[in-house]
Formats: C-alpha cells, sequence, structure tokens
C-alpha cells in the first residue's frame, strides 16, 4: 500500500498521508490535492493496524463526509468499515449526546430543532412573557442566541434585555428534551467539563483525529476536538488560512496559531503545487493573496501550461454585463465543446444574481442556482415530518402546534388556548395538557371540543405504538398520510390541482419514498425512527442542494462555491462596496483580509478560463449609481490582464463546422431550443439542418 501511494501522491502529500503519529499541521493551498491526502492518510492508518473504532475523521458538510469515505471504501474494498467514524461536527455532537446526553437530563429520544423550529419557539416565548412589540425579529433574536452559545457575543447593555428570553429559551428546550444545532457543539463540551469520566472514553475511543477545512472551525469546534485529541495526541488538521471566509458564521483563522500553541511538537507539512488550475491564474492568486499580512507565506505552482490571460469586461451596466456573460457562455459551449456545467458564475451577494437569471432565460440557457430551497424545507414535506418529529418526541411542542390542526380537524384558536393554559398550569407538554383534556381531567372544555382534541390524541398515541414497534416505518406512514387526509387538504389549499397533484406526488410521496429508502439500506445498522429524523435534520442544517445536473450552469455566491472547480468561471461585479463589500471597509483591515481571501477563493475555483466583469454603473435601491473597479483588480499582474470587447455571434458558417463536433457529445438528437434562443441566427440554422 505504501509503495502504491509513494506514485501517485507528491513527495509532500506521501509525507503528509504517512506521518501516523503525533500532531500535524497540512497547510493545503487550493486544488493541492488534499481530500486525496486525508482518504490516503486514513487508508495507511487502517492498513497499518490501527482498529476502525479508534479513528475520527471530521469534516463540514455531510457531502464531503459521504465523499471522504466513498475513497476510503475504493482503497479498502475488502474490509468493512462499519467501526470507521467518518461525520461532520454537528453529526459527532450528536453522536456523543445520544451516548452520555442523560447526563445532561435530556432523554435519549431527545429532538432537534431547524431554524424554523427554533424561531417558532422564540415567537411563542415571546407571546408568553409579553415581549411582543412591532420591532420584533425572531430571525435576528434567534441569530443573537447562537452568538450567545457559541462566544462570538457576550451579554452587554445592548442586548440586555434578551437575557431573560435567552435563558428562558433554554430552560424551554430542555423541558421539551429538544437540542438546537448550537447545541450540538456547546452541549459536548460542557458535558465534557462537568463529567470528567465521558471525556475519557471518547479520548480512548478516538485516539488517532483527522479534521478536514480547519480554517473554518469555530473556537467552539476547536475547544472540543482539543479536549479529544489532548491526551494522545494523534491529531492531524489540514487546511488554508488563505482560504478562510466564514468568520461571520464562527469561524476563526486564530485556530490555527492555537493548535500551534496546543501542540507545539506539532509537524507542519506544506502542500503547494496545485492540480486545478493554469499558471496565469495561480500567479494572479498568489499576487492577490500575498497582500494580507496574516498569514502563512506558501506560493502555488503547477506543471500545466500558462493558460490564458485574464479577460476583464467592463460594461455599461449590469445587463449589458449579464447578456455578456450569457453572450461568451453560449459561444464557448458550441465553439470549444464546453458542457454548461463546467461554467461557474460568481457573485458576491445573491442580489445580484436576479439580472443574469433574467440573461440566461432570455437567451434559454439553463442554469441552477446553489443553495435552493432543499427538498426537507418544502411546506408539505415539513408537515409530514412534523408528525414524524410527534411520534417519536411527543412533548415537541413547536411541531406539535404545526400538526394539531393540519390539516384541519375543528382544533381552532379556543382549543388551542385551552391547551395552553392547561399545559401552563399544571407545567407540562402540550401533548401532556391533550391527555388531561381527552380523559376529562378538565372540566370546563365542552364536550364538542374534547372530542376532536381526544380524537387527535388517539391518532398520535395508535400511530406511536405502530412505527415505534419495529414494523416497516415506510407502510405506516403511507397509511397515517392517508387516515388524516392529506392529498385532499393539498387540494383545498391550491387553487390549481395539477399544482396539489405534484406536491402530493413529488414531495410527500417522496418523503415517503425516502423512508422507506433508509430503512431498507443494509448499511444502517440501526434504521429507527430517531435517527431517521437526526440525519435529515443534519442533512437539512449543513447542506445546500446538492442536486448534480450536467446539463446547467452554476450560478452562486462566491461562498458557496468553495471547494468547487470550473473549467470557466465568470465573477460579476468586481466593484469596489461590492468586493470588497462596503461592510468590511467600515470594519477595519482584518475584513478587508477576508474579502481578499474571498476574492482568491473565486479566482482559484477557475481550470483553464477567467473572466472578470465591473460595471461603469449599477441600480441600487431603485436609483442608478456610478461604480468603480474593485481595488483588488490593481493587485493582479498587469500583464496577465486582457480588456474584453463583446462577443461576436456564432455565424451559421461557424456553426456548420461545429455542428458535426457538437452532434457526436450528445446521446440523443437534441433540440437546439432547449438551450439556445429561437431568435438567433444559430438555433434557427441549426434547427433546420435536423428538421
Amino acid at each position: 500500500m505504501t509503495n502504491h501511494f509513494s506514485t501517485v501522491l507528491n513527495s509532500q502529500q506521501y509525507e503528509a498521508a504517512t506521518t501516523l503519529e503525533g500532531p500535524l499541521l497540512i497547510i493545503a493551498g487550493a486544488g493541492s490535492g488534499k481530500t486525496r491526502v486525508i482518504t490516503h492518510r486514513i487508508s495507511t492508518l487502517i492498513n497499518s493496524g490501527i482498529p476502525l473504532s479508534s479513528i475520527l475523521a471530521v469534516t463540514f458538510t455531510n457531502k464531503a463526509a459521504r465523499e471522504m469515505m466513498g475513497r476510503i471504501r475504493l482503497f479498502n474494498q475488502r474490509k468493512k468499515l462499519n467501526d470507521l467514524t467518518v461525520c461532520t461536527f454537528h453529526a459527532l455532537g450528536l453522536k456523543i449526546l445520544i451516548k452520555f446526553g442523560d447526563l445532561l437530563g435530556f432523554k435519549r429520544n431527545f429532538s432537534i430543532y431547524d431554524q424554523t423550529d427554533k424561531q417558532s419557539l422564540i415567537k411563542e416565548l415571546i407571546r408568553e412573557l409579553n415581549l411582543e412589540s412591532e420591532s420584533t425579529d425572531t430571525w435576528q433574536i434567534s441569530a443573537l442566541f447562537s452568538a450567545i452559545k457559541t462566544s462570538l457575543k457576550s451579554w452587554n447593555e445592548d442586548i440586555q434585555q434578551y437575557r431573560a428570553l435567552f435563558n428562558e429559551y433554554n430552560t424551554r428546550l430542555k423541558l421539551l428534551n429538544v437540542v438546537d444545532f448550537d447545541d450540538l457543539i456547546v452541549l459536548p463540551v460542557k458535558l465534557f467539563d462537568s463529567f470528567p469520566d465521558s471525556l475519557s472514553y471518547y479520548q480512548n475511543k478516538f485516539q488517532h483525529i483527522m479534521v478536514d477545512e480547519f480554517q473554518d472551525t469555530s473556537s467552539r469546534q476547536y475547544e472540543l476536538i482539543k479536549l479529544l485529541a489532548v491526551e494522545h495526541r494523534s491529531i492531524c488538521v489540514v487546511g488554508d488560512d488563505d482560504q478562510s471566509i466564514y468568520s461571520w458564521r464562527g469561524a476563526s483563522i486564530e485556530n490555527i496559531a492555537k493548535f500551534e500553541r496546543d501542540f507545539p511538537e506539532r509537524l507542519e507539512i506544506k502542500l503547494e503545487q496545485n492540480y486545478r488550475s493554469m499558471r496565469n491564474i495561480l500567479i494572479a492568486a498568489n499576487s492577490l493573496i500575498a497582500n494580507n499580512k496574516n498569514r502563512k507565506r506558501k506560493e502555488l505552482w503547477t506543471k500545466g501550461g500558462d493558460g490564458d490571460h485574464i479577460q476583464i469586461f467592463f460594461p455599461e451596466d449590469e445587463r449589458q454585463e449579464a447578456d455578456f456573460i450569457a453572450d461568451h457562455i453560449h459561444s464557448l459551449a458550441i465553439r470549444q465543446r464546453i458542457p454548461l456545467n463546467q461554467f461557474g458564475v460568481l457573485v458576491r451577494t445573491n442580489n445580484l444574481m436576479r439580472i443574469l437569471e433574467e440573461a440566461f432565460r432570455r437567451e434559454n440557457l439553463p442554469y441552477r442556482v446553489s443553495g435552493g430551497l432543499s427538498f426537507f424545507q418544502r411546506k408539505e414535506v415539513k408537515d409530514i415530518i412534523a408528525y414524524l418529529r410527534v411520534l417519536a418526541n411527543p412533548d415537541d411542542n413547536t411541531n406539535l402546534l404545526r400538526i394539531i390542526n393540519t390539516p384541519r380537524r375543528g382544533i381552532g384558536k379556543k382549543a388551542l388556548e385551552s391547551i395552553i393554559e392547561t399545559a401552563e398550569k399544571n407545567s407540562c407538554s402540550h401533548f401532556s395538557a391533550i391527555a388531561l383534556i381527552a380523559e376529562k381531567e378538565q372540566t370546563a372544555i365542552n364536550e364538542k371540543m374534547r372530542e376532536s382534541i381526544g380524537s387527535f390524541y388517539n391518532l398520535i398515541n395508535q400511530y406511536r405504538e405502530k412505527i415505534l414497534s419495529g414494523r416497516k416505518m415506510a407502510p405506516v406512514l403511507q397509511s397515517l398520510v392517508e387516515i388524516i387526509e392529506y392529498r385532499a387538504f393539498l387540494f383545498q389549499e391550491y387553487q390549481k390541482s395539477a399544482t396539489a397533484k405534484l406536491k402530493y406526488d413529488y414531495n410527500v410521496l417522496g418523503l415517503i419514498e425516502s423512508l422507506a429508502y433508509y430503512e431498507n439500506d443494509p448499511d444502517n445498522l440501526e434504521p429507527g425512527l430517531f435517527n431517521y429524523l437526526n440525519m435529515i435534520s443534519l442533512a437539512n442544517q449543513e447542506d445546500s442542494t446538492e442536486e448534480n445536473d450536467q446539463h446547467k450552469i452554476n450560478l452562486m455566491t462566491i461562498h458557496a462555491s468553495k471547494g468547487l472547480e470550473f473549467e470557466v468561471v465568470f465573477i460579476a461585479a468586481v466593484e469596489k462596496d461590492i468586493i470588497p463589500h462596503i461592510r468590511s471597509q467600515e470594519s477595519g483591515e482584518m475584513n478587508i483580509e477576508e474579502e481578499r481571501r474571498l476574492f482568491y477563493v473565486a479566482l482559484t475555483r477557475a481550470m483553464s478560463k477567467l473572466y472578470l466583469s465591473a460595471a461603469a454603473t449599477r441600480k441600487k435601491h431603485g436609483k442608478v449609481i456610478e461604480t468603480e473597479p474593485s481595488p483588488f483588480i490593481a493587485e493582479l499582474p498587469e500583464e496577465l490582464l486582457r480588456i474584453q470587447e463583446k462577443e461576436v455571434p456564432v455565424t451559421p458558417d461557424q456553426a456548420d463546422r461545429y455542428f458535426d463536433d457538437l452532434k457526436k457529445l450528445l446521446p440523443v438528437k437534441p433540440r437546439f431550443d432547449t438551450y439556445w434562443p429561437k431568435s438567433t441566427v444559430l438555433a434557427n440554422f441549426l434547427a433546420d439542418l435536423i428538421g
């Protein structure tokens, strides 16, 4: 195995993959093959006789964890890897709380609240505590609570008014047997501090630890990993300080310095050979990032060729910019046979996307926007998941309130008030209050209301028994959906029956199919309801949409592009006050350096072609304002830049030459009006050719 690795890894990668003892800091530049190094290193540990159960690899998204596990399986096809732990930080925290959460007062079947659930609970508590006002913003309060929990903020006079609400929020979470996503990191640290035996258990279990994307760890995440690693000190962290772009969500570039202080005997290895981009792109990226003072010095290089110059376009306004990008994608897709999914169009903020989308639609260029509404966030899917959450944990007030009258079953405002009043009077959950009402222990409730509440109570108990009995869960869920007549409810909710049918067929039945697939997957050792709900909570929280469409342009923010690569990259609106963002300019040099790192990430997504555009004017808040190119453009080597003119349309004569090659690329007879507008000469010409 070791000899084989030496043929596929460069010398620095090989050293990183075969150094198995002591602390190891790997500074992995953009496109330097860090995932390859991590998977080879884990395989080296496995083939050195290290027990699988003692290896922990932590990353930031489920997608990255799955990719890592898939590569490890390729190297270890004859071995079962069930005891190997490759997971996200949140999944690690979940495992710890499932094992020892009872020490903190949580039952094993606790629920995890997502952002929507969290805001619903905050809204409920605001009402109970009579704190509601016109300026109440549950999203901002939720963000504040996260910042407090993760130590990004401390209590001060400006936010002191929310302290009572924060305390009640945490008390209510405990009462409901619920944790939020911040708790999945914060509570394990609290557990280890309060119960040292639980820490000793995991220190002895995970004796070899690896952390991917280390520059993105928060101070609390680093604290958790440090506690696990400090005993055996076999820890390898992999990251790039030049790609630290998430300080706004808690990531701390200082964690690299903390690691150096806490593990002074560490070995440091730099991966600087780039396997992604052409030389001109790397020279430009190196020149840009060298202006940051707070960084580890490194110089990306490649054995590849120079590649094209970096093209810069200065359109009159954002519409001309969007047309330029659409025209160029159009042209390059035909002239150089570049698949549409190999185009990345990057912007600094979401509000810059609309004009680009309009241009792509005009040109009939299919595209996808990263970070769209995920499957598990669709209303009807969340409704059915809420039923599952209540079946798993009846004390989950937020999800119970979501489903108690969905579909409508005669439990209106007065009934809800009676339930909430009973719960407050008896210091119990809403479901326990429903039980008291159904069992006629609350005499002040009329019989019709009691009958509706009792019917709901019996429904939940009946299906809870069924779904937790060990039988197949998907048929039970199908039966529940039918008995509550959810399909009829959708047809009442939507005027167009076709819309209701699509929502039921694709979303509701899709969820049931998802549950069936999960419980029948042989790799799931414990395919129960509790684990299924935790799995989809983690997936929904940590991942944006992972749709893999081979025929669509990728339109996304620069933040969303991190970790990806495209043959051709367009960076739009490279203008002062956008890149760097105006807020960063008001917040000091540290924030300017992060904006520079963000632009560096954007540049290094490109493999062979890179286009920058900066408009002379741009509409903002309904007014046309004059703009200036980003100062970052001046930090790129002038000799590598070329001013780009507007693309000359492809003529029918040119199309004739490309047509035979284009036809070979497509598995079926192409309809060119799907990809190119009927109004263009090219589309008409090709359509006529095909007939």
